[in-house]
Parts: C-alpha cells; structure tokens; sequence
C-alpha cells in the first residue's frame, strides 16, 4: 500500500533514554498521527510502472536504456543487459510453461512471478537461455510460504543464495570448487536472483530493504557431490528426499559471509573443536534461540575437510548433530544478552512455545545455540585443496528446496 500515510517515531528508539521518548511521543510523534488521520487523503497514483505483456516500454541506445532502468530502480545498481523482446524470446524456448502462467506469489509486493518476467530479470543479469529451468524453480522455491521471503527486509541484512544440486551442474558447468560463488555462470544465476527480487518480490533497499549497511548480491552455490561420493556421503539433494538422478535448487539465505575456519589437520576432534568455536561465533545466540526453528545454519566444508571427517566415520548428519549438542551456552548469560536486547529471559521464549520445555534450564545449566540440529545443514563445495570450512546463518527464512524440471529443448 504505497500511498499509505505513515507517522515516524524520530531517531532511535532503543537509545533514547525515558525522557527524550516521552517528548518526542508528545512532541512529534503524536501530531504527526493526527496529521496522517487528517490530512485528505490523495488520489492514489496510477500503477504506471506495470508495463503490458509484451509491451515495449523504452526504446533508446545501450546507456538511455541503462538510466531508464536505473530510474526506475529496475536494477542493482549496476548496468544491466537490455531485456529486448527477442532475447526474452531466447529464455521462454527453455521452458515448457506458458510464457504467463502464474509461477509463484512474490511477497512483499505480491506480484506474480511468471516464465516472462523471470526470463526478463534473468537478461538482465547476463545469464544464458538454458539456465531458464532452474531460474523457475528457484522463484517457486523462495514463493513457498516456509521460505518467509516477506521477512528478507529486516535491518539485519539477510542475503538470499541458492545451492544447486543433480546432474544440472555439470550440465550446464555451475561451478562447486576453487572460488565456486565467483566463477562461471554463478555470478549471473546469483544476481537473476536478485532482481527477481528486487523487481517481482518487490525488496528495494533503503525503500522495503532496510539493511542497515546495504547488502551484498545474492549467490548461488553448487554441492561437489564427486567428492560426497568419494567420502561415502549423500549430496544435500539426497538427504532431503530427492533422488541422485534429480536436479535441485535450495533457496537459503544468510546474514553472513566470509568469515572462514580452518581446522588444519586430520584428526576429527581437532576439525570438530574447530568448527564448534566458528559456530559459536557466527550464530547470534540470543538472536537464534528468540526465533526458534525459524532460521538456519549452512556449514560449507571443502572436500579435504569432508574427507578427514569422514576417515574417521563421521556422516554429514554426525557433524550436524556434534555441533548442536556441543555447542552451549550457559543460561545465566544467554538470559544477560537477552535483556540487552529485546527479549526478558530464556523462560519468556520457551513460556511462548517457541522453544521445547527442555530448554527452560537453570541459570548454571548449558542449552544448545541453535533449537534443533535439523537446522543445521552441511554442503560439501570449494578449494578442493583446502582445509576450510564456514558457516552460513540466518534468522527468519528457512530452506526450501525445488525438483528443477528440464524442458524439451533443454533435454
């Protein structure tokens, strides 16, 4: 509802001290509610940025076309490949869905995503036609309500990203080792996303995105599943219900990237002790446990990694399991952190059925950082001649995954 008249509370609320939100509740912030009660209210503008089907909204040279988009804010702020009619035209040959069926509802705009718009926002981000399939599935995977895309606003700055499993990567040559996210057609997929987000779900920053510092282009990832099934272990897509010979894309999100761990040495408690140091510091523990099972935990791990972990008989889901039974934090302190913030105690949340009784523990007891080690999920991707590994967090969203459905010309 754009045209909705909003009265803002002025500055921080958080920082200001009793007094100074008293006056300005009664300052300003109260004759700006009477004002927006008021006020008459205008003419709703016309929805002049809602172009026909085919429809041809800009004709112009390579830059006026730019800065139309860009004006528009059609864009991610970088220069974007003109969606002309014909190549829109290229996309729409690898799908064998009408070019407007209705793919998914987009919150937070609740515009309806469609083969021809995604395929325009896929032009625009540089990728190829063939990689049409999978760029439905993933606007499938994030328009599924479990995925919550309607809280990707937050101030908190979360990233969506999508892990690509199946024979589709080597197919289309994704890339899964040395610099994965920033190789072949990976970049492109990443930003097709998001401006399908920007411009179908509707998520603008500064306007509907509020990061606090802005936010880095999403990206996409695939799983090595060469080096899973040297190790003896399923590729995520298997884990979850699918079969090897199926092509899938997650759509995940994360609040962080790059800070990386790395456990050198064969030995697993070594690596393990490692990584329950790096989970610990890379999940927000009051922030995690206050949204319960609403979040999620990639822990990305390079193949050598996987492979020591595994010589010494540890699954994917052991690891899961080993970092959320061994990594605690006292109650007492978890209840400290919890007043700094926005919540009263560990007993509030449990009290609201977000957590399971058992986590109502004494102030000296230990929980877990994270509800249930089904939110922790362990991809096998990067240098496949380092001893890394890093995980992924986010609150909010949670993982969906879709069957990536080839079309005839695509087979």
């Amino acid at each position: 509802m754009p045209d909705l008249p909003i009265a803002e509370y002025p500055g921080a609320i958080k920082v200001h001290t009793e007094a100074e939100i008293r006056d300005n509740l009664e300052k300003v912030a109260f004759d700006r509610i009477i004002e927006a009660l008021t006020k008459p209210a205008e003419r709703p503008k016309a929805a002049g940025d809602v172009a026909k089907r085919e429809e041809i909204i800009f004709t112009g040279t390579f830059e006026e076309v730019n800065d139309f988009f860009s004006e528009k804010r059609w864009t991610d702020g970088l220069p974007i490949v003109p969606p002309t009619l014909d190549k829109v035209e290229e996309f729409l040959k690898y799908t064998d869905r009408p070019p407007d069926e209705e793919i998914a509802i987009l919150p937070q705009a609740n515009l309806r995503a469609t083969p021809r718009n995604i395929a325009a926002n896929a032009v625009m981000a540089g990728c190829r036609p063939e990689f049409m399939p999978l760029l439905i599935a993933a606007a499938e995977a994030i328009g599924e309500p479990d995925y919550q895309l309607m809280n990707l606003g937050s101030t908190g700055c979360k990233t969506p990203w999508l892990l690509v499993n199946g024979p589709i990567v080597k197919q289309l040559g994704i890339e899964y080792g040395l610099a994965t996210r920033s190789l072949g057609p990976n970049p492109a997929l990443g930003r097709a996303l998001g401006l399908i987000v920007n411009n179908i779900a509707g998520f603008r920053p500064g306007d509907t995105a509020m990061g606090t510092w802005g936010y880095y282009l999403p990206f996409v990832l695939a799983e090595d599943e060469d080096a899973c099934n040297e190790v003896g272990w399923e590729p995520y897509h298997v884990q979850h219900g699918f079969g090897r010979g199926t092509s899938t894309v997650t759509a995940r999100a994360t609040t962080y990237w790059g800070d990386q761990a790395r456990p050198a040495g064969p030995e697993a408690e070594h690596i393990l002790r490692v990584a329950r140091v790096h989970h610990e510091r890379m999940v927000p523990t009051e922030i995690s446990l206050s949204f319960g099972k609403q979040a999620m935990v990639a822990v990305l791990i390079t193949p050598p990694t996987a492979r020591a972990l595994a010589n010494s008989g540890y699954s994917k889901r052991d690891v899961a399991e080993h970092l959320w039974e061994h990594t605690r934090i006292r109650v007492g302190e978890l209840n400290v952190r919890l007043q700094q913030g926005f919540r009263t105690s560990l007993h509030e949340i449990v009290e609201e059925g977000v957590l399971p009784k058992w986590f109502d523990a004494g102030p000296e007891e230990t929980i877990p950082v994270i509800a249930s080690a089904d939110q922790i999920d362990v991809v096998v991707c990067g240098d496949p001649h380092k001893d890394k590994l890093m995980s992924l967090w986010c609150n909010y969203l949670r993982p969906v995954t879709k069957e990536i459905k080839p079309s005839a010309i695509s087979d």
